[in-house]
């Protein structure tokens, strides 16, 4: 269809999570086409990664509105998951981070998630509402209803906490237990309370919902993940499925308003306050909550939320696992035997500088394309695409080779000088993603090539000898970071 013109898709204000009149309806939609075709924009490639098939998804009634959840696992605890006010039941499904944790949840609990009203699959609110706390307990007790829990534990991220400790105190026999991670139960500071935001801080923050569902707010909010092309163009697309601009923006208002302080000592279940210490709701918030709850308990969590995304889940989900069932399994990483593939883009700052970010996101976009294409034709696993670069894991060295010396060989003809580096060792699999010290010598490997070069270590060169693959002695060399002395060859 695109090879005589451009095409542009484009949601009018009629998909805006809110009900419109029926008179005016074309003049609204004229409008917003003509607003779309302004803007250039390239659509990206799809996730890389394995994806998890996602639970059904079904529906609780609340009068006439819909509520979507979801039902994962068979675990003797009921987990009701409530990550924030915006989010998607299926498409949290799409990325493998997000993926992980339901799937860690649900090895010890029976997870319920859920979208509140007004945000992903559930039924939208008219646009003078908002979703408010109050009609959030709603939503919760009629997915506990729908999925037959008696009882629950509630899980509040960020800023469903005051949904959490509301749904715990006005529905204390549905709650056995509360975790609040990185949230607060008041934003703003106040005479009698200085660990809140000041109001100065609000400009800021206004600012950056200004580009809500946009790759600018990735890169803003989430700066430690941002960095992979693949993540921000997902996360940034999952925004968008989750609410509109505006929505957002006119639930921004209401949620600095927010003050669930009264509802602290009403607390009666057992808690877990945990928090990020770079988290965007500032640490001393969730200091101050679990001192005003009663028996609860606190824990600090490295990083921040960016961790959501990243394989530094584990003692976020550990704690959650031994708080509910009294029980504690540290994660032992599954291991395996692989050859592990780095490639990098030579000069790549030079080259953006030189093209331009057009011209360069166009080369990018082949790059992950003509690097998804050999190593799934060769049998390997893409761990992620990293910018100007990816990683890759094979069963086999010969093929791990070949695929190596076909992307450079590839990417050489479209204008990219790669450069690659291999080394066969034990990996450490954590989800999705591949760690431990065979990965940190393969990107070693990889920092001694030239452009246009690829190189393995010994370990690599010892395992196909006998094939027909050429290797050339490169002298040996200090890998940084690495012990000893490591014999290189180059693929001839």
């Amino acid at each position: 269809m695109s090879a005589n013109g451009r095409y542009v898709v484009f949601s009018s204000l009629a998909s805006d999570l809110v009900a419109l009149p029926t008179s005016g309806f074309g003049d609204v939609f004229v409008r917003d086409l003509k607003a779309a075709t302004r803007v250039d924009s390239r659509p990206g490639p799809w996730p890389h990664g394995d994806r998890m098939a996602p639970p059904e998804t079904r529906f609780a009634r609340i009068g006439d509105d819909r509520v979507a959840y979801q039902v994962v696992g068979e675990g003797p605890v009921d987990l009701v998951y409530c990550s924030g006010t915006w989010n998607h039941v299926d498409m949290r499904w799409e990325h493998p981070r997000l993926a992980n944790v339901m799937r860690r949840l649900a090895a010890f609990s029976r997870v319920i998630v859920f979208d509140r009203r007004g945000s992903g699959a559930s039924d939208p609110l008219p646009l003078d509402e908002v979703a408010t706390w109050e009609r959030g307990t709603e939503d919760v007790l009629a997915v506990l209803d729908a999925a037959g829990s008696e009882q629950a534990a509630i899980y509040g991220f960020a800023d469903a906490g005051a949904l959490a400790l509301a749904f715990a105190t006005t529905h204390p026999d549905r709650a056995s237990a509360l975790v609040l991670n990185s949230t607060t139960a008041r934003f703003l500071a106040g005479p009698d309370y200085p660990a809140g935001l000041p109001d100065a801080a609000l400009p800021a923050v206004r600012e950056l919902l200004g580009l809500w569902g946009t790759e600018d707010w990735v890169r803003a909010v989430l700066p430690e993940v941002a960095a992979d092309d693949d993540f921000r163009r997902w996360y940034a697309k999952y925004l968008r499925a989750c609410a509109s601009p505006r929505v957002v923006a006119s639930h921004f208002e209401h949620m600095m308003q927010v003050d669930v302080r009264h509802l602290l000592p009403r607390v009666r279940c057992p808690t877990l306050v945990m928090h990020f210490e770079q988290a965007r709701i500032p640490l001393p918030q969730g200091r101050w909550m679990a001192e005003n709850i009663p028996g609860s308990r606190f824990e600090t969590l490295p990083g921040g939320d960016s961790q959501y995304f990243t394989e530094d889940q584990d003692r976020m989900l550990e704690l959650i696992e031994e708080f509910l069932t009294g029980i504690r399994h540290a994660t032992a990483s599954d291991r395996a035997l692989a050859t592990v593939l780095f490639t990098d883009i030579a000069r790549s700052t030079d080259r953006t500088a030189a093209l331009g970010d057009g011209r360069w996101r166009v080369l990018l976009d082949r790059h992950d394309a003509t690097v998804r294409r050999h190593v799934l034709r060769l049998d390997g696993r893409l761990v992620r695409t990293t910018g100007d670069g990816a990683i890759a894991t094979f069963d086999r060295p010969a093929k791990a080779i070949r695929c190596a010396r076909a992307i450079v060989d590839d990417l050489r003809d479209a204008g990219l000088e790669l450069r690659a580096g291999l080394h066969t060792g034990e990996v450490e699999l954590r989800g999705d993603d591949v760690g431990g010290i065979a990965v940190h010598i393969a990107a070693r490997v990889m920092a001694e090539a030239e452009p246009g070069e690829v190189l393995v270590s010994r370990t690599v060169r010892d395992l196909v000898m006998g094939s027909a693959i050429a290797l050339v002695d490169r002298g040996e060399y200090a890998l940084k970071g690495v012990p000893g002395t490591w014999q290189l060859f180059r693929v001839d």
